[in-house]
């Protein structure tokens, strides 16, 4: 199992080659897309955008060169998507659409075997860290957030909210600092 350390290094490598296939992957009409790793998850603007997200706010946990390479990849990232502003918001919405499928249906496992898949739930917060991303992302200029995708998001909070233990956050401490709690609340403490 990877540290905090190894695991920002890792999502370093990923987001650089998620920049790299980003504009195949805009022409495409796959939603998830093999980036040709087995050790590398699937590229999504979702996906990207998580990593981005974590790895500008823990910056100052990279070295020099490592964070050339995050800036890099940033511009690379922009490129690729700045001609296709309308596709790229296409994209994430349906992709949004997926994730809170995705949450939903792990949130009513839980509900219905909890003891079954309450270990998993760190993994699976994952999944919501990349809703979160997708979101704030939809809702920065040139893109527009449908407001029923939002909604629906607030309605599993709700749900996740009535049965939720505040507690100690779940993911590696030094990550802490790009998920405050006010914003984050899911990654401190479990469902009950």
């Amino acid at each position: 199992m990877l540290n905090s350390e190894e695991k920002l290094i890792q999502d370093l490598a990923i987001l650089q080659e998620m920049a790299s296939q980003m504009d195949e992957y805009l022409k495409s009409e796959t939603l998830f897309w093999p980036m040709g790793h087995s050790d590398m998850p699937m590229l999504t603007l979702g996906g990207y955008w998580l990593r981005q997200h974590r790895l500008t706010a823990l910056s100052d946990l990279l070295n020099d060169a490592q964070q050339e390479q995050l800036s890099a990849a940033i511009e690379r990232f922009e490129t690729a998507v700045s001609p296709w502003v309308v596709r790229t918001e296409q994209r994430a919405h349906t992709e949004l659409a997926a994730r809170i499928r995705q949450w939903d249906e792990y949130l009513r496992d839980l509900r219905e075997k909890r003891s079954e898949n309450a270990g998993a739930y760190a993994a699976q917060a994952e999944v919501r860290a990349i809703i979160a991303a997708l979101v704030e992302n939809l809702q920065q200029a040139p893109y527009q957030l449908d407001d029923k995708l939002l909604q629906s998001i607030l309605t599993e909070d709700k749900g996740l909210r009535a049965r939720f233990a505040s507690g100690d956050f779940i993911w590696p401490e030094a990550w802490q600092p790009a998920y405050p709690e006010p914003d984050y609340w899911w990654l401190y403490g479990r469902p009950k």
